[in-house]
């Protein structure tokens, strides 16, 4: 019987896949993302930095095609370049948005390239912007993208608070992103972030041996001497074990 593979792919088609995220504050915006580039099953750079400087208080997430992606911010990072010169004034991060998003909108057919637009403004102050595949623009609290995003919504609807301060939310984003790496084989290594305020930027960096692992949880039965002595807890190969 002929069957539809739906995990084959295209000749000359890979997989990609990455986990990004921006959550906006009080006084500022944190972005971050994992450090795997993964070309199909084989991992081609796994300490990538996935967050891209566009001006001095506006960054982008990247996912997709690395090679699309970076070219779209090195065209963004041009005009943002040219606008300051222009009007002698830092570019509000809407215009970056809007540029990335024109871009990507009329190379839809021609591009993979999924980007986050955060940062700070003396107009907007803390503002993020989604713009997924096909080229939407959308301003949102926060805002998850890449393959590792779809494992962790629920936990990001059920987790954000609105009035966090800086630390509360670079614990979020921490804790968000090492739970979308756990889960999603194309995301991992290691986490960098970015605290966007109006002081500046400073970055963070989380190496792969010190990720959150809060959701493991402990053991649930643990088997002591005593009980294991007296052959209590510990089924046997033909005890049936049944809840109360």
């Amino acid at each position: 019987m002929n069957t539809v593979d739906m995990q084959r792919l295209k000749a000359g088609e890979v997989n990609l896949g990455t986990s990004i995220m921006a959550v906006a504050f009080d006084k500022g915006v944190v972005i971050g993302a994992d450090s795997r580039t993964t070309t199909g099953s084989y991992i081609a750079n796994r300490v990538t930095d996935k967050l891209t400087h566009v001006h001095d208080r506006v960054y982008c997430c990247r996912s997709g095609s690395a090679a699309d992606t970076q070219a779209v911010a090195d065209i963004v990072h041009f005009y943002l370049q040219m606008y300051a010169q222009q009007f002698g004034t830092p570019p509000p991060v809407h215009t970056a948005a809007t540029l990335f998003q024109k871009l990507c909108y009329d190379n839809k057919d021609a591009l993979s390239a999924g980007i986050i637009v955060a940062g700070w403004d003396k107009d907007a102050g803390p503002s993020v912007y989604n713009i997924p595949l096909g080229g939407g623009l959308f301003r949102q609290p926060w805002a998850i993208g890449g393959s590792g995003s779809t494992y962790v919504y629920g936990y990001c609807d059920a987790t954000y608070q609105e009035g966090w301060d800086e630390a509360q939310t670079v614990n979020f984003v921490k804790n968000t992103l090492a739970l979308a790496m756990s889960r999603d084989g194309s995301s991992g290594g290691t986490i960098r972030m970015c605290v966007i305020t109006e002081d500046g930027v400073k970055r963070h960096f989380i190496p792969g041996n010190e990720l959150p692992t809060f959701w493991e949880g402990k053991e649930l039965l643990p088997v002591s001497s005593s009980l294991g002595s007296a052959g209590v807890g510990k089924p046997t190969g033909g005890d049936v074990v049944m809840g109360a």
